[in-house]
């Protein structure tokens, strides 16, 4: 399957910052902050580079105008301290296979040395910085950090939208000394994000799933008078089952956001939403291998047992509830799809998502690994590269590092 050539629901004039077009960069030292936080596994192979893959349009087209590419990014938790285990090595190895040119890798962000390396530079190199987060000034966005980092180039482009809702040195405090444009990608995820919410066509249905409502509350507020239908799977359902005075078993529940789901859930369907619980449900004793399985309806899960997954009852309703949906945003899976044996329903409800003709946006990390392992990644029309940023833009909060960025003349 191909991935749907669907044009995003938005206003054109959605995106007011500077982009990378707008910039000439023919000679110029282009700081370009990029998103390379990949997982590796025990042997720091990179088991997953999507996020490499999603950055190399600007980075191909900053080396096409001529310019002398500088890329920074984080990698995990280092907190602060050199961490060899979460070296950026890895990702410049990938990074050259992917660019089919060298790729020069520093042993620094910042420095005399790195300093050297960038002064030797000619029009269409690569360098590829080390980890940001070694040094404690990224995470505290000290301004003598962010202007040591300033002094390597000479424009900076942000196209790391997975980091954007973070006020860092490299995503903030580095826009007070340069010119800063956005780079392709975090132009589209604003784009299809932003413009799934507040102009999408419709009907617009939310697919709401993970583990926690406390998490998604924002969103379900900011979605009230916008979207059509809500469909909320994963352990995050039970609370508000929980809410309506049901029993749940031993499944997953926020008890202090009990009251908040309750007021939630009344709040949509006095706007006319309508609103979707799962009607049945997978339930475990346990997750160990060879735990006895069942399926039940939703308000029958005896005691002792829990949800883990949407049943097949459920999975139908919601793949009725989407047939006449023309934007679809999903954020969250229906169960711990990570096991086998609870991973069919969020399969089951990629494909359904995949198979309607609307124009369809997943966001957050966990729902990207479902589409992807259930195969159907190519006929989403867009999945976003954040987690903790797309969630902060569907509540219709300003992200720090977007903010930062030059605004687009009048």
């Amino acid at each position: 399957m191909k991935k749907k050539d669907v044009e995003p629901a938005y206003q054109k004039d959605v995106f007011q910052k500077l982009t990378i077009e707008d910039l000439d960069l023919k000679g110029k030292r282009v700081f370009i902050r990029a998103d390379f936080n990949v997982p590796l596994d025990a042997n720091l192979i990179i088991t997953d580079d999507r996020r490499i893959r999603s950055t190399l349009p600007t980075i191909n087209y900053a080396i096409d105008e001529g310019a002398i590419v500088i890329l920074s990014s984080h990698l995990g938790r280092p907190k602060g301290k050199v961490d060899p285990r979460l070296s950026l090595a890895p990702v410049a190895k990938r990074l050259q296979r992917l660019l089919n040119k060298e790729v020069t890798f520093a042993p620094d962000c910042v420095g005399s040395q790195v300093e050297s390396i960038v002064s030797k530079m000619k029009s269409g190199d690569v360098l590829l910085l080390e980890n940001l987060r070694f040094h404690p000034g990224e995470e505290k966005n000290d301004e003598e950090f962010a202007r040591s980092l300033a002094l390597l180039a000479d424009v900076f482009v942000n196209d790391a939208f997975g980091a954007a809702h973070r006020a860092h040195a490299s995503t903030v405090g580095i826009t007070k000394f340069l010119p800063s444009a956005a780079g392709f990608l975090l132009k589209k995820e604003i784009e299809y994000l932003k413009g799934a919410i507040d102009n999408p066509i419709k009907p617009f249905v939310a697919i709401l799933g993970g583990a926690k409502v406390s998490g998604k509350i924002g969103v379900l507020e900011h979605l009230v008078g916008r979207v059509d239908k809500v469909l909320v799977g994963g352990g995050m359902a039970f609370t508000f089952i929980k809410a309506m005075g049901y029993e749940i078993g031993d499944s997953l529940v926020e008890d202090a956001m009990l009251e908040t789901a309750e007021r939630i859930r009344k709040q949509l369907t006095e706007q006319g939403i309508k609103f979707y619980l799962p009607v049945d449900c997978v339930i475990a004793q346990n997750t160990e291998p060879g735990a006895v399985i069942k399926i039940v309806p939703t308000l029958e899960i005896p005691n002792g047992w829990r949800a883990l997954d949407i049943g097949p009852a459920s999975v139908k309703l919601f793949t009725v509830a989407l047939q006449d949906s023309k934007t679809i945003l999903w954020n969250g899976p229906m169960g711990m799809f990570e096991i086998d044996f609870f991973s069919r329903g969020t399969f089951d409800i990629a494909r359904a998502v995949a198979d309607a003709y609307a124009l369809t946006i997943v966001g957050g990390g966990d729902t990207d690994l479902a589409v992807h392992r259930a195969g159907v990644s190519d006929a989403i029309s867009f999945i976003s590269t954040g987690g903790g940023a797309s969630l902060q833009l569907l509540e219709g909060k300003e992200l720090p590092g977007i903010a930062a960025l030059t605004d687009k003349p009048e």
